[in-house]
């Protein structure tokens, strides 16, 4: 039997290609042409007024921390309460600017408990961090409530939530929402080499965003070249700004997977049903729960058993690989000054295991690994 990785993203390669082939006949690979398209697309689809493309989620966090920043006047030192269950880059985003990550724990979606939250709420806090774990959506009204009571500001790190809705509805359209930041990256659900998107609710700043992550310059080559059909070389430098603009290349990837995406989606939540029945009759098997799962993105499906580092090895000895998402972020060493302040997020990390799950994977597949999962769980 072939090996089963646990991440594999599927590539729809002959659209791609035609794309692609857009950009490169139009001579257009940078900022522009695809990247507008797929801005648009993005907004028609998930129903944000604005979207911005940028080179990567990572980027996306940081502008959003940035921007909020400048905005509001926060003042380093300043802090947001964060989760410890998540890519170190969500962390990383408030350190750039300063601020200090403070950790809440997680509640039983393994997404920010609202309890332990508003328990860290200070003087000093000025927003939350709420990453929507495996593409759910938590307890993310709780949290805005919280964020509305003690007039905090919300930034949702959607990495693993494209194509995630609630009756319908993106979560990060939701009011109250200052900022939602996606990923497509390699692996992700809507995959190309590495990008995403970032979207202000408020149109002002999604222009500032436009202009700080393309140096902090007031016209983009693009504009400047289509203004009039000809080359506008004089431009203005408003802030320092960064490069995080996306190019036309990996957006041509994007505006060809996207028409696949709920499709795509919707098979993931078949391989996770039948995890979840089989899984669901061994006592010693913790599933983690998803609230509205008929409508949940499912990036990733994980698992807390009782010993991850010997399933794992069980699970290789059949080709089958697993992962870990994610590792308590206070356990790492500038994080450290946290430890002890998320016992649920520490207990559930040294327990947590990503099974397979991806569009290669047949019924079969599904069922022979949580049979072995199955039979050494005991």
């Amino acid at each position: 039997m072939s090996t089963i990785q646990v991440l594999k993203p599927k590539f729809h390669v002959e659209e791609c290609l035609d794309q692609i082939r857009q950009c490169l006949e139009q001579g257009w690979t940078g900022s522009g042409g695809k990247t507008v398209e797929l801005e648009n697309a993005w907004k028609t689809y998930t129903g944000h007024p604005n979207a911005c493309y940028l080179n990567s989620n990572t980027a996306g966090l940081h502008l959003a921390v940035n921007i909020l920043k400048r905005k509001y006047g926060w003042q380093d030192g300043d802090e947001i309460i964060s989760t410890p269950i998540t890519f170190v880059s969500t962390n990383h985003a408030i350190l750039y600017e300063n601020l200090h990550p403070c950790f809440a724990d997680v509640d039983e979606y393994l997404c920010l408990d609202p309890v332990d939250v508003e328990r860290k709420i200070n003087e000093k806090t000025r927003a939350v961090m709420f990453v929507g774990y495996g593409g759910r959506v938590g307890k993310l009204e709780q949290i805005l409530a919280l964020c509305k009571k003690h007039g905090l500001h919300l930034i949702l790190d959607a990495a693993h939530m494209a194509g995630t809705r609630v009756n319908g509805v993106f979560p990060g359209t939701w009011e109250g929402v200052d900022v939602t930041v996606y990923s497509y990256q390699a692996v992700k659900n809507l995959p190309t080499g590495d990008s995403g998107m970032i979207c202000f609710a408020d149109a002002e700043l999604d222009a500032q965003c436009r202009m700080v992550s393309w140096m902090g310059i007031n016209k983009d080559t693009y504009a400047r070249t289509t203004v009039q059909g000809s080359y506008k070389w004089n431009y203005e430098v408003d802030y320092l700004g960064f490069k995080y603009n996306g190019n036309a290349v990996m957006a041509a990837i994007a505006l060809a997977q996207l028409p696949y995406l709920d499709e795509e989606n919707a098979r993931r939540r078949e391989l996770v049903a039948i995890y979840d029945q089989v899984f669901s009759q061994n006592p010693k098997i913790q599933i983690i729960q998803t609230p509205y799962p008929q409508e949940c993105a499912y990036h990733i499906y994980e698992i807390a058993v009782p010993d991850r580092e010997g399933l794992l090895s069980e699970l290789a000895k059949n080709d089958i690989y697993g992962g870990v998402h994610y590792r308590d972020n206070t356990e790492f060493s500038m994080y450290r000054y946290a430890q002890g302040t998320c016992p649920h997020a520490h207990e559930i990390s040294q327990h947590l295991i990503t099974m397979p799950l991806h569009l290669y994977l047949t019924n079969q597949d599904v069922e022979r690994i949580a049979a072995i999962v199955n039979e050494f769980v005991k």
